[in-house]
């Protein structure tokens, strides 16, 4: 059963090992590294199932499960190093649906989400996880890309720059912040890799690339793909 998941996890390191690992499983997955991320991430493109930290930057996992609670029925599996059964029953009391403490298993917490899943996704219905930025459309659990209706062939570190873009349509993203994103999937990287990338998915996406109106360049800082 694969879904969009957003894991909202503060360490870098353990982030990485769930995304990949999620991602072995057949899960499309999108990272935020703190509460306030998490919040603007799971208004624009919500995804299937949260991921939630309790200790975060900015806002708690705590406070986002209870912003999110307010007008939203999306599956959270709470993760926390607190293991006191008062902190257990207030995640749970504020609609947290499941709760791991760590250190975890990340075999249990897949069978965790796959079990959360089942419970709350109709079997008829499945959820649409692709993003759509007007006639720009990205895949991320086939890893396809559309442009204008035609198939656009992207290479592994052009795919996940363009989706980590798509994800927060209008943000402005310096090169240092697509590099981490690019982690994994280029084996040699620096700012330069970012440029050349750039400019490929231009070729792909733009009527003209002299003359983007897709992906953008905001001088001085980095890069963003258009709100359409």
């Amino acid at each position: 059963m694969c879904a969009y998941v957003l894991v909202a996890e503060d360490d870098p390191k353990q982030a990485e090992l769930l995304r990949r690992y999620l991602e072995h499983e057949g899960h499309a997955v999108v990272v935020a590294a703190d509460g306030r991320a998490a919040l603007e991430q799971a208004r624009t493109n919500p995804p299937d199932l949260l991921v939630l930290d309790v200790m975060m930057p900015r806002v708690d996992g705590l406070d986002v499960c209870r912003i999110l609670r307010r007008d939203s029925d999306l599956p959270i599996l709470m993760l926390t190093a607190r293991s006191t059964e008062d902190d257990l029953l207030l995640g749970l009391d504020l609609g947290a649906d499941d709760y791991l403490t760590k250190p975890y298993s990340p075999r249990e917490l897949a069978a965790r989400i796959r079990t959360l899943l089942r419970r709350t996704r109709p079997a008829s219905k499945p959820a649409d996880p692709v993003l759509r930025l007007g006639n720009l459309h990205v895949d991320p659990v086939r890893h396809e890309v559309r442009a204008d209706g035609t198939p656009v062939t992207c290479t592994p570190g052009e795919f996940q720059l363009l989706l980590t873009m798509a994800t927060e349509p209008g943000r402005v993203f310096t090169r240092e912040q697509l590099l981490r994103h690019l982690h994994g999937f280029d084996s040699f990287v620096t700012a330069r890799t970012v440029d050349v990338h750039v400019m490929n998915l231009r070729r792909k996406i733009e009527k003209d690339p002299s003359r983007p109106v897709r992906l953008l360049t905001v001088y001085g800082v980095g890069y963003k793909l258009a709100d359409a």
